[in-house]
């Protein structure tokens, strides 16, 4: 979780959650468009007096006093050790600082973007865009792209921005506001030398002495505290002035209520010098002994989970126990002080995972616990993952083995309906993505690649592209050490894609001419030639993107002829539709009708609303360019009514301006406006930028 979560708390977490996602719930009263006006302010509310760091604030006031305009965003470093209390700072000042900021405060933790050590920055830029009401399908894909979108959508504003653990300059200067009138509290472990922009540092060192006593007692109701200086002292020092560790010390002292407080810190000591610990190890170490068995068992095995939230659902799957035991589990490692509580699930400090981490070692020294927990945990996902594709997508192309319902566990999981399981996959998106590495280490090369199967349907729905291509690569290298043809082909198939979504086009050409010529030695099985038309497709999607025209055509009418012999009327219908999109685009006007009438016939014989609209839309356009507009606009308003039921934006803003271009071409150009206008209404409802976007 972030670097520190407190300096000073009553007894109850509160916690940062990816903000992108869930912000505080008075952003959202009322919904609907009334909400747009609603500013955001992604803090977790004060649960304490915040009592100390006074210089440190005074340091922070002066600088937003003294900046001067068109100097850049004012950036303000809070640097200093893990559990010092850089965030709790942050968090603190900026609630101070708000209304100096009135287009809102927003947070970005990078831990919960980093995989391997590096930042998905594409994600993090993601998750602010999303804070300043940009909708999904409104962001754009590309990381530079991105960053662009946020400084247009910046430039004007009074922005104050939260970035949380960053280790280098460069993670944090794409996340900066581009007006002069923003500030961004930055929290690090050192100095960053490569921060592209002027910095005021403010360090911060361990609580001195009366500022931790008094943190301790706003933890600690407890007469023992004033009865006992001279152990609270040693306490105190003991904690190296570490709000993180003081928060454990103060919950294992009020958990042993009746022990004199020297006797306590006695104990410690004691163990200090027989075991050669760090106090602040120590006084860990003593909240760890006083858990029951089962609870000390999944706090070594919580570190396993390869994301920042835990859930009840993933720690019952580490245990091998019912959702009821974990959630009880869970929340005796909270009163123990050793997890945080938050809106969207349970946290470990940094501090404590590795604490954890040295705990599940002295335990478990040949492994074998966490082998065990690993592959259960690995399974889980896999089967909930496999679950919500099956909801989400429905029947589709997959060659993992699926699992059996009859193993299910106690704490799997039913989605009610196509939204809700998008939800679940979202949500838990970085432990997926982790799993899929997880397994790949472990040596479950079939659960690596067959865990990337389901994640399709998640990527088609929610782009995260830095996540996608490490765990996709993951995927295409488990495919072939288990050297099974199908998720060979399947595999760089489902990899092209984002690599060519993100430029990288000779990266993705070579994957698919491997995925084309593997698919040549595959079977005739009904699944076997499906996939190996879905390959040709795949190539040909690539080549229309690069402009090979020709190329894209053979490859589309190949992968056509293959779905006619098997008697796949959907895939026919599918290239059907790309080869007229191709013909639209080479200038073949008339030969696009055609096929776009073949096309939008098939779809609405086979009762497929999405597709209808779609290849409705498209003979629209090629309607308008062979002269014909009369006969386009009944096709594209059907269209935009259909991405009106379905609720679709993106789809809705295409029509409303392929219908302004037929007004135009009827002479109608009252109605052209009225068609922009709306468009130009629901982009900047959405929080997409005014530029249109292609089709």
């Amino acid at each position: 979780m972030a670097d520190e979560t407190r300096n000073h708390l009553d007894g109850r977490a509160h916690v940062v959650v990816q903000s992108g996602r869930i912000e505080q719930l008075h952003q959202h009263i009322g919904g609907g468009p009334e909400a747009e006006a609603a500013v955001p302010f992604q803090l977790p509310p004060a649960g304490h007096r915040f009592a100390n760091r006074v210089a440190e604030q005074e340091r922070i006031r002066r600088a937003v006093e003294d900046h001067v305009p068109q100097a850049g965003p004012l950036v303000a470093l809070l640097t200093g050790i893990g559990g010092v209390g850089k965030t709790a700072l942050g968090f603190h000042v900026a609630r101070h600082l708000a209304d100096r900021y009135p287009d809102g405060v927003l947070h970005v933790d990078l831990d919960d973007h980093r995989r391997e050590g590096a930042v998905e920055l594409a994600e993090a830029v993601g998750e602010l865009l999303a804070g300043l009401k940009v909708e999904k399908d409104w962001r754009e894909r590309a990381f530079a792209a991105r960053v662009k979108q946020l400084w247009t959508l910046t430039r004007d504003k009074q922005l104050l921005v939260v970035i949380d653990n960053a280790r280098f300059g460069s993670e944090v200067t794409p996340l900066l506001p581009a007006s002069d009138r923003s500030l961004a509290l930055v929290t690090s472990q050192g100095t960053l030398y490569d921060l592209d922009v002027a910095a005021v540092e403010v360090p911060l060192g361990p609580l001195p002495a009366p500022d931790a006593v008094e943190l301790l007692r706003h933890l600690v109701d407890d007469p023992r505290l004033a009865a006992e200086p001279e152990a609270l002292a040693d306490l105190v020092e003991g904690c190296a002035g570490l709000p993180a560790a003081l928060l454990v010390a103060g919950r294992w002292v009020r958990k042993y209520r009746r022990r004199p407080l020297s006797r306590l810190v006695g104990e410690l000591t004691a163990e200090l010098r027989e075991k050669g610990l760090p106090m602040v190890e120590a006084v860990w170490d003593a909240a760890y002994e006083g858990l029951d068995g089962e609870a000390a068992r999944l706090y070594r095995l919580l570190p396993l989970l390869p994301a920042p939230v835990i859930g009840e659902e993933p720690a019952a799957a580490l245990l091998g126990s019912g959702y009821d035991e974990a959630a009880d589990l869970l929340e005796e490692l909270q009163r123990a002080g050793l997890l945080d509580e938050g809106v969207d699930g349970w946290r470990m400090h940094d501090l404590l995972r590795g604490h954890a981490e040295r705990r599940l070692g002295q335990a478990d020294p040949a492994g074998a616990e966490r082998d065990r927990a690993l592959g259960e945990l690995v399974r889980w996902y896999r089967r909930q993952a496999a679950r919500a594709d099956r909801t989400a997508a429905g029947p589709r192309m997959t060659f993992a083995p699926q699992p059996d319902p009859a193993g299910d566990g106690p704490a799997d999981l039913l989605f009610e309906d196509k939204a809700h399981a998008l939800r679940w996959l979202e949500r838990n998106r970085a432990a997926l993505y982790g799993c899929v590495r997880l397994a790949f280490d472990a040596g479950r090369y079939e659960d690596a690649w067959g865990l990337c199967e389901p994640l399709w349907t998640h990527y088609l729905d929610h782009p995260h592209p830095g996540e996608v291509l490490a765990a996709f690569r993951t995927g295409v290298e488990a495919a072939d050490r288990t050297e099974f043809l199908p998720a060979m082909v399947r595999m760089r198939c489902q990899l092209a894609r984002p690599l060519w979504e993100a430029g990288r086009h000779e990266e993705a050409a070579r994957q698919l001419d491997r995925a084309v010529h593997a698919a040549q030695a595959l079977g005739t099985s009904f699944e076997e030639d499906r996939l190996r038309a879905s390959a040709l497709e795949f190539q040909g999607l690539l080549k229309a993107e690069t402009g090979d025209l020709a190329g894209a055509v053979a490859d589309f009418t190949a992968s056509r002829e293959i779905h006619a012999r098997i008697g796949n009327v959907y895939g026919v219908l599918l290239l059907t539709h790309q080869e007229g999109k191709v013909a639209l685009r080479r200038g073949e006007s008339q030969e696009a009708v055609g096929l776009l009438e073949r096309a939008h016939a098939a779809a609405v014989e086979q009762g497929r609303e999405r597709m209808a609209a779609r290849t409705g839309f498209e003979l629209g356009r090629a309607l308008r360019a062979v002269g014909r507009p009369e006969e386009a606009d009944a096709l594209v308003a059907a269209a935009l009514e259909s991405a009106r039921r379905r609720g679709s934006a993106t789809d809705e803003v295409r029509a409303l301006r392929e219908l302004a271009e037929l007004a135009d071409a009827l002479g109608e150009a009252g109605r052209a406006e009225e068609h922009r206008a709306e468009a130009g209404r629901i982009v900047a409802l959405r929080g997409g930028l005014p530029t249109p976007h292609t089709s």
